[in-house]
């Protein structure tokens, strides 16, 4: 579980000794760099944490920040100020990594707030039965016989058109399925970053079994596109 640290607690400069939020990779006073920052990403933008963010001043952000963290800004600065620009600049881009994409901006603010997200939680099993959605088991244990028809033909240099036309549709529906769930996660999304403490708990319980229920339904479609690819 990743653990919050409020990154509105101030610290002192290093330079000017004027205080600065923890988060902050340059010093309000003197505009000089500062060691890596503490706290979580959406800090080290500037931003609310919230499911839902304003993609192109995160991209404006991201690219005034790396401007100002060149290599090239520091080549006369002191080996420290070098060695920051480069940890500054790694910690960047990793929060912009997490907070360009929906899926990983959900898991990571999730995870701030205490959820168990991931396949440590889940099970690591592809086809562990325990990790099926109820309404897909029958149809997931038809899919996993026809996938093994498929391999053991395919090394015997057979393809049954009709196993293959069912894999086909299979991974159709699936892909439809997912779409759901990224729906699903949207209206979530809304209503967590939108509601009081007792909705942001529910909207929070629905999107880690959406999350759960993505990630299985993805691996499913990957085993049929390797299957009918291999």
């Amino acid at each position: 579980m990743l653990k919050v640290v409020d990154s509105a607690v101030p610290v002192a400069c290093w330079s000017c000794s004027a205080a600065h939020q923890a988060s902050a990779l340059f010093c309000s006073s003197c505009s000089r760099i500062q060691p890596p920052p503490t706290g979580e990403y959406f800090a080290v933008f500037g931003l609310k944490p919230r499911l839902n963010l304003d993609l192109d001043e995160l991209e404006r952000e991201f690219h005034r920040l790396s401007r100002k963290l060149h290599p090239d800004r520091f080549a006369r600065a002191s080996e420290s100020e070098r060695e920051w620009s480069l940890a500054d600049t790694a910690l960047l881009n990793d929060a912009y990594r997490t907070l360009k994409d929906p899926l990983r901006r959900t898991e990571y603010l999730l995870k701030l707030h205490g959820a168990e997200i991931g396949e440590e939680h889940a099970g690591k099993g592809r086809t562990d039965p325990s990790r099926v959605p109820p309404d897909l088991l029958e149809e997931v244990f038809d899919l996993n016989m026809q996938l093994e028809e498929m391999r053991m033909g395919k090394k015997m240099g057979q393809t049954d058109p009709e196993v293959e036309a069912n894999l086909v549709g299979a991974k159709k529906k699936f892909d439809g399925l997912l779409e759901d769930v990224d729906r699903d996660l949207g209206v979530q999304s809304n209503a967590w970053d939108n509601g009081d403490n007792a909705a942001r708990e529910a909207a929070q319980k629905a999107m880690v079994a959406l999350l759960d229920r993505r990630r299985y339904l993805n691996n499913l479609v990957r085993d049929v596109t390797e299957t009918l690819g291999a």
